[in-house]
């Protein structure tokens, strides 16, 4: 009979036992274990088949439905199993650790695999999520305005050993109206290359289960909404609370960036002024656009972080944390270091 291993044991041994998910197409593209590989026992439509059978006339014919489906499919499942696998070693999850996991677990030991099955599937992980957002982070916050390059002078301080999580990263998204990243083709991300609600939470989840909660850890300043996403409560409100070191540069510095970094895209950028059109107001938003026209790189960038700026220095006025410290976009890697 498979083992049946803890959520912590499985993301633990990740590395070296490659997991695989076997839910529907459609549940793997809600969320799913970064790092599974997807082997769905049933395709969406079977499984809602074999679902309003279970419903309308009881588990057995559910059960007797669900073997005619698989039956044909047991040779591929086992190959894939088998390509899929590390040192003939592999374990496997679905909703709840039932009968799907079970069953390809069964067919993969058949298979001649050590085979794993996830103590609580999928959901266990879900659970795990919720109480790592809720643990109590010793969290640090780089604020600052738009183009002081926090994330960037994160990621430095993270390749010099400082503990980081890039949360723009996580969510494909820049945080401001103007912030769409390139689109992933990835599952579980929208046409609009953002994750979904339920696997952002993942890959946040994910993050923070390797790192240390007695270490001071890193986040950006964010909105409690990142694009189309948000960040979880219990979190976010540790953040309102953290202490915050604030990237003090200048307005030419950060308009100099800007331009530098991010080409300008007329008819992109077009949308994002017009839907923050009302919060710039009338002058704000036609000195933008006709720079926008002109391909005035500098200028635009000026009239938008006006407003931006306000912005930003208005919800830091609404923050409860205890502490705030300016420091030179120069010093700001080795405060990080030094904390």
């Amino acid at each position: 009979m498979p083992a049946r291993r803890t959520i912590r044991d499985v993301l633990a041994s990740q590395d070296e036992i490659p997991l695989i998910d076997v839910r529907s197409e459609g549940e793997f593209s809600e969320g799913h274990i970064p790092g599974a590989h997807s082997l769905p026992l049933f395709t969406n439509e079977e499984r809602a088949e074999i679902g309003t059978l279970y419903k309308h006339e009881g588990r057995n014919q559910a059960v007797l439905r669900g073997l005619e489906i698989t039956g044909p499919k047991l040779r591929t499942l086992a190959e894939k199993g088998q390509s899929l696998s590390r040192e003939r070693t592999i374990a496997v999850y679905c909703w709840r650790g039932g009968m799907r996991s079970a069953s390809v677990a069964w067919l993969f030991e058949q298979a001649g695999l050590k085979t794993y099955v996830l103590e609580g599937g999928y959901k266990s992980f879900r659970r795990l999520c919720g109480e790592l957002f809720a643990l109590p982070w010793n969290l640090h916050i780089l604020g600052g305005r738009t183009g002081s390059q926090k994330t960037k002078l994160l990621q430095r301080a993270a390749e010099r050993g400082a503990q980081a999580i890039d949360l723009e990263a996580l969510a494909n998204h820049r945080g401001s109206a103007f912030g769409a990243m390139t689109p992933k083709a990835a599952a579980a991300h929208r046409a609009d290359g953002q994750p979904t609600q339920e696997h952002f939470e993942n890959l946040l989840g994910y993050a923070l289960h390797s790192a240390d909660a007695k270490r001071p850890l890193w986040l950006e300043d964010e909105s409690r909404l990142i694009g189309r996403v948000h960040l979880p409560d219990t979190l976010w409100a540790q953040m309102r609370s953290a202490p915050v070191f604030i990237v003090d540069a200048t307005l030419e510095e950060r308009v100099r960036y800007l331009v530098a970094e991010y080409p300008l895209e007329k008819e992109k950028y077009l949308k994002s002024l017009d839907a923050i059109r009302k919060r710039l107001g009338d002058v704000r938003y036609r000195t933008a656009h006709t720079a926008l026209d002109a391909g005035d790189a500098k200028t635009f960038c000026e009239t938008v972080l006006d407003y931006y700026d306000r912005a930003y220095d208005f919800g830091l006025t609404k923050r409860s944390t205890v502490y705030t410290e300016r420091v030179p976009q120069e010093d700001v890697v080795k405060k990080i270091l030094s904390l």
